[in-house]
């Protein structure tokens, strides 16, 4: 899942992809590089520049149009957690709904099913969106991430979502300290033996650069330090800005697990 950021403020390309030929251009060469799902998003995670509704929607909605026309066989996905954005972009072609604050708009779900579209169920602590963490605390923050993201899945079933499109993401870093987000990492396990399909969005987080003591353009090697050890542990999608690193890391840990073969195994063969 590639991300695409329609944002002047995104905390990784500083507003590179804002203007929508640069979004499009994004979207092809990630495309070519091997994205199976581009992440579109209109507004910043974090704290930063107020995005009302109707600039979310200028910024989402002819966008998802054009790669749905563009693009017909890639999935959309749309980051927002408004449901007036995940109607609009439904129709506009979008084919995933990353509710990326788990729930915070109950309606977003039922979009979802109205428009037979795929949901990610993000664990958020019920945070405020776009909320800054301060001091966070949990018994066990990998249970809690377990039952917040279980239970949304089980309303988005009961909703009428189907049950082979919802995924769910313990949301590293968002809600969590440093220590958290190791934490989830290092028993991501856990999540994917709840039998849903986990989504993990580790790419150049602060958690990566805490660890390492590194600014944003340093941590790609953390991020895919921390992307093996949750493809071993059976993450499914991962939300990534470095496509081509990113599909060399998971093809390597998946023929080390013996899911997939070498492209090429003629050493001391011939």
């Amino acid at each position: 899942m590639a991300i695409v950021n329609r944002t002047r403020d995104s905390f990784y390309d500083k507003g590179a992809t804002y203007a929508e030929g640069a979004a499009l251009d994004r979207v092809r060469q990630v495309v070519e590089q091997g994205a199976e799902i581009v992440d579109i998003g209109g507004v910043k995670a974090g704290p930063g520049e107020s995005v009302g509704l109707e600039e979310e929607l200028r910024r989402t909605v002819g966008f998802v149009a054009r790669v749905r026309e563009e693009f017909p066989e890639v999935v959309i996905s749309v980051d927002t957690w408004r449901h007036e954005v995940g109607q609009a972009v439904c129709e506009a072609g979008a084919d995933l709904l990353n509710d990326a604050w788990g729930g915070h708009d109950p309606r977003l779900v039922e979009v979802a099913a109205q428009h037979d579209a795929a949901y990610v169920c993000t664990h958020t602590n019920g945070a405020t969106p776009r909320q800054a963490p301060h001091r966070v605390t949990y018994a066990d923050v990998v249970r809690a991430a377990i039952d917040d993201t279980v239970a949304l899945a089980q309303r988005a079933l009961e909703a009428g979502v189907a049950r082979e499109s919802l995924l769910i993401d313990p949301a590293h870093d968002f809600e969590k300290t440093t220590w958290h987000s190791l934490e989830i990492t290092r028993r991501l396990d856990e999540m994917v033996g709840t039998g849903w399909p986990v989504l993990v969005s580790l790419s150049n987080k602060d958690f990566v650069g805490e660890t390492l003591d590194l600014p944003t353009g340093e941590r790609l090697i953390g991020t895919l330090a921390a992307t093996s050890v949750a493809a071993w542990h059976g993450a499914r999608v991962f939300r990534v800005h470095n496509v081509v690193e990113t599909r060399q890391t998971l093809d390597m840990v998946a023929s080390i697990r013996g899911t997939r073969p070498p492209v090429n195994a003629t050493r001391a063969l011939a």
